[in-house]
């Protein structure tokens, strides 16, 4: 099969290019651009429905954070356009002066003029506004932000291995366990943090490397969401669970930095991680990625394990692209070429711009609303960047 695939000629290559370009800056960032912006109190509304209309005034901070990040990086690496820059620094004010919390907590929810709603017991709200510092010291040149963000992951680092310590509570009947959830967003955060350079973080990337190696099952080529402190299975429903999406993200994380550390054999096993995550999440029968599976078989407890979510897609795009570009194989090409077919048939919103984010089984939209709770202006804006930024470069390479 992956002798029959046709490799991309330049012509093919320009076409994508320009294909994502347009995608990027004609759809997906005027939508959020034009229908998020919160006038008044600042900040961005996350709840938009499908034309863009605010359907709940209620903010989520993981998501400001994150577009705080999204439009800073446009700006410094795409286009210097003021408007994005004057709605990151819009964002970046409202979370600093109206939601940030003593001791650096940060609220998952709020209302539209900052007043706490709820703050989880998690530390992924302030890993996200960590991003969004790091990106925009260095969008609008102001090395204090850094500064705040070096201070903000070393408190994060501090609670990630032990929620106990940001008020979750711990029970003697609990199974215990890893999330491959924790040091995957920490070599992303290490990564935005510094820029590229690792040095002053080098233990931290190597201990996050070891941690996130512990969920690679190279027997079974699986990657498991959750394991027990050891790097064991544990035999329940969690400890089963596979996120397709998750370890196709985990491996373009690891192949970003075995490519920065000049590791050929992280590099290959980024390589296997997410070849594998895809081949088993790959539906044969409707198409699209599973968001959960079941290492054995059996049903796995999440309801909406069956549906496509535009976030795997996303992910997937990027790291089939990424790999790629690095062993140039067919396998990488035709996986790429398959995901992109069926993301781009499935969740662009030719109408009102965006994607889709909530698909059920056989790709058919079950929720209209291009912004929620967990649908911010991220996954999608940023494999599009990340995409249109190398086939730049593998054009420029034909």
């Amino acid at each position: 099969m992956a002798g029959a695939v046709t490799l991309p000629a330049r012509a093919d290559l320009s076409a994508l290019r320009r294909r994502y370009e347009t995608e990027l800056l004609e759809s997906v960032v005027p939508f959020w651009t034009r229908h998020s912006p919160d006038r008044v109190n600042g900040g961005y509304f996350n709840c938009l429905d499908r034309d863009g209309s605010v359907y709940d005034t209620t903010k989520f901070g993981w998501l400001q954070g994150r577009q705080v990040w999204m439009l800073a990086k446009l700006y410094r690496t795409v286009d210097q356009r003021p408007e994005w820059l004057e709605l990151a620094l819009s964002g970046a004010r409202f979370l600093r002066e109206r939601c940030l919390l003593p001791g650096g907590r940060m609220p998952f929810s709020m209302t539209a003029d900052g007043r706490a709603v709820y703050v989880q017991r998690k530390i992924f709200t302030e890993c996200f506004y960590v991003l969004a510092l790091a990106e925009l010291s260095r969008a609008a040149g102001d090395p204090s932000l850094l500064r705040e963000a070096e201070e903000e992951l070393e408190r994060v680092w501090s609670w990630a291995f032990d929620w106990t310590k940001v008020g979750r509570p711990s029970y003697p009947g609990e199974t215990p366990k890893r999330s491959l959830a924790v040091p995957m967003i920490l070599l992303n955060l290490i990564e935005e943090v510094t820029d590229g350079d690792p040095r002053r973080y080098s233990a931290e990337v190597e201990e996050c490397i070891r941690l996130v190696r512990l969920h690679v099952k190279k027997d079974t080529r699986r990657v498991h969401e959750y394991v027990a402190p050891d790097g064991s299975l544990i035999d329940s429903p969690d400890g089963r669970l596979l996120n397709p999406g998750h370890a196709i993200e985990a491996g373009w994380f690891l192949q970003h930095w075995a490519r920065r550390l000049g590791r050929e054999d992280l590099s290959r096993e980024a390589v296997d991680i997410v070849r594998w995550s895809f081949a088993e999440g790959w539906d044969q029968v409707h198409g699209g990625l599973s968001y959960f599976l079941d290492a054995g078989g059996l049903s796995p407890l999440p309801l909406e394990s069956s549906m496509k979510l535009w976030w795997p897609h996303a992910e997937a795009l990027y790291a089939h692209l990424l790999d790629y570009s690095i062993t140039r194989e067919a396998a990488d090409w035709e996986a790429f070429q398959r995901t992109d077919a069926w993301t781009f048939s499935h969740f662009p919103d030719p109408k009102y711009g965006e994607w889709y984010g909530y698909l059920d089984r056989r790709g058919e939209v079950t929720h209209r609303f291009k912004g929620g709770p967990y649908k911010g202006c991220f996954h999608v804006p940023r494999a599009l960047w990340l995409c249109w930024r190398l086939l730049q470069r593998l054009e420029a390479e034909a």
